[in-house]
């Protein structure tokens, strides 16, 4: 394991302290005390929710494929479930930015790019893990 791999997990898992953050502005939502309208709650929850998953879904597909079995590609490619962790949320929360939106902006776009990532990546990091099995 590399000291840059050591350190970009650090400050990934780090993230996670951000994430629980970002809860307390979830309850002042909920709460209604910040002004929200009912789809910026409900995208404010989601976005809120594929963060925290997401984001320990990534540093779990970094641990398995950790192992020198596992081909290159698949390690590069297991990263972009940390993309998504980024992507999706994104869309969730810039998607509804604004007083009372009616419905979602072109921003939109970031989740089902996420979308895209994490199914790549979580591909990729699966059949590396298969292929690297079967070669030991």
């Amino acid at each position: 394991m590399t000291s840059s791999y050591l350190i970009s997990s650090g400050v990934i898992l780090l993230t996670v302290v951000g994430i629980a953050y970002g809860g307390t502005f979830l309850m002042r939502v909920v709460d209604r005390r910040v002004p929200a309208n009912e789809l910026q709650r409900s995208y404010f929850r989601a976005g809120h929710a594929h963060a925290g998953i997401l984001v320990i879904l990534g540093l779990v597909v970094r641990l398995l494929l950790l192992d020198d079995a596992v081909p290159g590609w698949s390690r590069a490619m297991g990263d972009l479930v940390l993309l998504a962790a980024i992507l999706m949320p994104a869309g969730f929360f810039l998607s509804v930015i604004g007083r009372d939106p009616a419905r979602p902006n072109g921003l939109k776009v970031l989740i089902w790019l996420g979308a895209g990532a994490l199914v790549v990546g979580l591909v990729a990091a699966g059949v590396g893990l298969i292929v690297g099995g079967a070669s030991l």
